[in-house]
């Protein structure tokens, strides 16, 4: 199951990737926001980083104006490695080197074609298990 989440800068780009889902019968839960009011991207971020850190979700995916904010909100909750992705290179290559479990992206950033194309690379790219990633990624989660 994939865990989704946004701010009101994200809200239109988190329902192009939602009718992706649904339209592919991929498992998710919306954390919300659930429309373009003002919110506070802390609040989603956190939210949908907890699901994954917890194992209730496999991956998450959070969405705000930049894909910033929110990134760096997902990435307080131990356990997570959320990046921020624009381009299908770097979503290969988080999930390839550091088995990133969260993608982040900016709906004021990305287009909503390039947008899916991003989360098709990062739900789809497996982590490479080198050895050399593994001795990293411990580097990262030892704080």
């Amino acid at each position: 199951m994939i865990a989704v989440g946004c701010d009101h800068g994200g809200f239109e780009l988190k329902e192009v990737v939602t009718d992706y889902f649904k339209k592919n019968n991929i498992e998710y839960k919306d954390f919300g926001t659930y429309n373009t009011e003002s919110c506070d991207y802390p609040v989603f971020g956190k939210a949908v980083a907890e699901a994954v850190a917890s194992g209730e979700c496999e991956k998450g995916i959070v969405i705000c104006g930049t894909g910033i904010g929110i990134s760096i909100a997902a990435n307080k909750v131990k356990g997570i490695r959320c990046a921020l992705c624009h381009d299908v290179f770097s979503a290969k290559a988080t999930r390839e080197h550091n088995d990133a479990n969260m993608l982040a992206m900016g709906g004021r950033v990305v287009g909503p074609g390039p947008a899916l194309e991003v989360v098709k690379a990062f739900l789809e790219t497996p982590f490479s298990g080198d050895e050399r990633h593994i001795r990293r990624i411990s580097m990262l989660e030892e704080g």
